[in-house]
C-alpha cells in the first residue's frame, strides 16, 4: 500500500523552479531517505509532501486521495513533521512538550484528558525519555532533546513520520541514538518514515529506499545497494569514492577519496 505519493510535481519560489517534474512514493511501513547536495531541493520536497508549502503543479496523494482535500486537523493526525527549525519554548518540561502532540486530536477548547495522558506517557517510554519527563527541554543533551521532539511527534499517533535532518548538529553517538530510535519505532509500530539526511552511510544503513536529488530532480531511487554507485556519487556529489561492504550491518559503506573535476 502506498502511504504518500507525488506525481509530476513542480514547486516554484517566485520565478525560480526548485522542484522539477518530480515523482516520489513511499510504501506503508518503509523508511525512505532523501539525499542530495545542498540546494538540491530536499527540504522543499518534504515541505511539499506534508503540505507545508503549496505545489505549483502536479499531485500529492495521501493514501490515494488528493492531500489538499484533507482538512488541516486530519493531516496533523496522519502525519507528524519535525522541521529543522522549531519555534517553541524550550523551557517547557519534556512532558509538556510531548503533550503538544495530542493537540490535533483534541476538540476545540478541550484540554488533555486521561487517555491523552496515557498516550503521552507511552510516547515518552517508547523514545526512552520517560525518566526525563520533569526536566526542562533546554537542559537536555542533543540526543535527549531530539528524542523529546520525536516523542512529541509520536504522541500524535501518526501513520507517517517526516524528519528534516534529524541528526544535524549532533555528534556521532547522538546521531546513532536518534536513528536507532527512529528504526525501532518504524519496526515496532509500522510507522512510515520519510527523512532527509546528509550522511550517505547513515542513509544507506537505515533506509529501505533512497531518493537522490540534484537541482530539484530525482537522479536515482531504489534500494540503497542499487542506488549508491561510484558513478552516481561522482555525478551528484562531485567526489571520487570507494565502496566497501559493511559485514556487520550488511550494507555498502562509502569512503570519500577526493573531490573530482567532472569536466576532466
Amino acid at each position: 500500500m502506498i502511504s504518500l505519493e507525488a506525481k509530476n510535481i513542480n514547486v516554484c519560489y517566485g520565478k525560480k523552479t526548485i522542484i522539477k517534474n518530480l515523482d516520489f512514493k513511499v510504501q506503508k511501513g518503509d523508511i525512505v531517505t532523501i539525499v542530495g547536495p545542498n540546494g538540491s531541493g530536499k527540504s522543499t520536497l518534504i515541505k511539499a509532501l506534508s503540505r507545508l508549502i503549496k505545489i505549483t503543479s502536479g499531485d500529492v496523494e495521501l493514501y490515494g486521495k488528493d492531500i489538499y482535500k484533507f482538512n488541516t486537523k486530519k493531516i496533523a493526525q496522519e502525519m507528524a513533521i519535525l522541521p529543522q527549525i522549531r519555534n517553541i519554548n524550550t523551557d517547557l518540561t519534556v512532558e509538556n512538550l510531548v503533550s503538544y502532540g495530542r493537540q490535533p486530536h483534541l476538540k476545540f477548547g478541550k484540554r488533555i484528558g486521561k487517555d491523552d495522558e496515557k498516550i503521552v506517557e507511552w510516547a515518552m517510554k517508547k523514545t526512552r525519555i520517560y525518566n526525563l519527563k520533569d526536566r526542562c527541554v533546554s537542559t537536555l543533551s542533543g540526543g535527549e532533546r531530539q528524542r523529546a521532539w520525536i516523542s512529541m511527534a509520536l504522541a500524535q499517533k501518526p501513520s507517517i513520520l517526516i524528519l528534516d535532518e534529524p541528526t544535524t548538529f549532533l555528534d556521532i553517538s547522538y546521531q546513532l541514538e536518534v536513528l536507532e530510535v527512529v528504526k525501532e519505532l518504524n519496526k515496532s509500530l509500522n510507522i512510515t518514515v520519510i527523512m532527509v539526511l546528509h550522511d550517505l552511510n547513515q542513509a544507506i544503513r537505515y533506509s529501505d529506499n533512497i531518493y537522490v536529488l540534484k537541482q530539484g530532480e530525482v537522479c536515482n531511487f531504489g534500494k540503497p545497494n542499487k542506488v549508491m554507485t561510484l558513478s552516481l556519487i561522482k555525478e551528484v556529489f562531485s567526489i571520487d569514492a570507494n565502496i566497501y561492504q559493511d559485514e556487520i550491518n550488511n550494507c555498502p559503506y562509502i569512503i570519500p577519496q577526493r573531490l573530482c573535476d567532472l569536466d576532466t
